[in-house]
């Protein structure tokens, strides 16, 4: 179960926890500050849940005005396109409105699930890539030049415990 915490702007009041938005809109409209007045702004907090939906709260900028368009989304959306979403937003630039749930912006994000660019470079000489390569120099390759060529395009990510390489086009 994913908490959060909506810790309001003025200091004279208290926040809650929440965990869905029946139970955010039920302590919204009861939360009152010293003088009795309705609290109208709040930060939202990721407290408790999943590493990648922290990761992916971060990465979407998630507020009080999105919050329930992300508590929907995490449990629609699968892993990868979480990850996906994380590296095109939060590393990559790319905007994205969560309103929309629209997820086309993720296309422009190639994930390799390898743990850092020698692998990556092992996988697209195995690949042929770099063309035929004969048996008899396959073991005078220099996979860590190549990694090194790789960076200038790549770059490594941890999410939720999982290395991945990732280039933005």
């Amino acid at each position: 179960m994913t908490v959060f915490h909506a810790q309001p702007y003025n200091i004279s009041a208290c926040g809650f926890y929440f965990s869905d938005m029946e139970a955010y809109d039920t302590k919204y409209s009861g939360c009152r500050n010293s003088f009795g007045g309705q609290v109208e702004e709040f930060e939202i907090q990721f407290i408790e849940g999943e590493s990648i939906d922290a990761q992916l709260f971060e990465a979407l900028g998630i507020h009080q005005g999105n919050i329930s368009y992300f508590i929907d989304a995490i449990d629609e959306w699968e892993e990868y396109e979480k990850q996906a979403l994380i590296i095109a937003v939060g590393e990559c630039g790319y905007s994205f409105d969560i309103s929309d749930n629209d997820l086309s912006v993720i296309e422009n994000v190639d994930i390799y699930p390898v743990d850092n660019l020698r692998e990556l470079a092992e996988m697209f000489v195995d690949e042929g890539l770099y063309g035929e390569i004969p048996e008899s120099l396959q073991f005078y390759i220099d996979y860590e030049a190549i990694a090194r060529d790789l960076a200038v395009e790549f770059n490594e990510i941890c999410i939720a415990g999982t290395t991945l390489i990732y280039r933005c086009s």
